[in-house]
Parts: structure tokens; C-alpha cells; sequence
């Protein structure tokens, strides 16, 4: 092997240098039965942060405006709790955040259907704790909606 591929696999991370050796993972949301582009597909991680910073930005709003006026530490702190139920009332019944539907991204299950409202206080909840969100699987989906059964899609 020369040493440039093997610079250059290293570079490019496991899954190019699996690739090359004709490992074949297909496209995002392959397994799940989704297209690969358009409606329905799964949804960019670029829109995926965008309408969290939406979200976030909304719900920091709300906690400092109407919560906690003037303390900025108290709105950040109460801006989780916004968070969590903007999440549990949009999601679970329009299927998706203020920050989703401006960016054209929905929240559904595997199944392809509306979440139930476990399904929904489960994924809040661990999208609350940010950590499960920063963590994804092949298919670009975070612990908190592959715990919770769900996927994002374009709409």
C-alpha cells in the first residue's frame, strides 16, 4: 500500500477506509426504509442543528421574558424546562418544534407514525440532557430518538 492511501484513509475516518476495503453501508435511513433525497428522507444534521438553535433561542426568550426577567442565569436554567414542554406539546401533536417546521423537518417513528406520548416524554426528556443527542448512529439518528423509536425526516 502506498503511503499516501493510507495517510489519506486515515484522514478520511473508518467508514471511507471500510468502504474502500468494500464494506457497503448505503445511504442514511437505508435500514429504516427511507428514501435516499426528498420527502421523507432522512434529515440533514445542518437543518437538525439549525432548528434546535431555533428552538433553543425561542424557548430562551420565553424563560427570560415571562419566567425570569432580568436574571440571565435563572432563564438559562428555567430555558431546559421550556424546552422540554414546547417539545412535549408541538411534537407530540403537530410532529414538530417551531425551529423543525421553519426548517422543513419533522419528527415520526420508525413505523412512520405520529409519536405516542411516551415516545415523546421519553425523547424530551433525553434531549434535555443533551448528552444522548451529541451521539448518533449510522443512519445520523441521536440516542434520544433512536431510544425513543423515532427518526427526523425532511417534509
Amino acid at each position: 500500500m502506498d503511503n499516501r492511501q493510507a495517510i489519506g484513509s486515515w484522514l478520511s475516518g473508518p467508514r471511507a477506509a471500510a468502504e474502500e476495503m468494500g464494506a457497503d453501508f448505503g445511504y442514511r435511513g437505508e435500514r429504516l426504509g427511507l428514501p435516499q433525497e426528498g420527502p421523507g428522507s432522512i434529515a440533514p444534521l445542518g437543518r437538525r442543528f439549525g432548528a434546535l438553535f431555533i428552538d433553543w433561542t425561542l424557548c430562551l426568550v420565553i424563560a427570560y421574558g415571562l419566567i425570569a426577567p432580568g436574571d440571565q442565569t435563572r432563564a438559562g436554567n428555567w430555558a431546559i424546562a421550556v424546552l422540554f414542554v414546547l417539545n412535549m406539546l408541538t411534537v407530540g401533536t403537530v410532529g414538530s418544534t417551531p425551529g423543525k417546521r421553519l426548517l422543513g423537518l419533522r419528527v415520526i417513528s420508525v413505523e412512520g407514525e405520529r409519536l405516542g406520548f411516551l415516545r415523546v416524554w421519553l425523547r424530551s426528556m433525553l434531549l434535555c440532557l443533551a448528552i444522548p443527542a451529541l451521539i448518533w448512529d449510522r443512519d445520523g439518528r441521536g440516542l434520544h430518538d433512536r431510544f425513543s423509536r423515532a427518526v427526523q425526516v425532511r417534509t
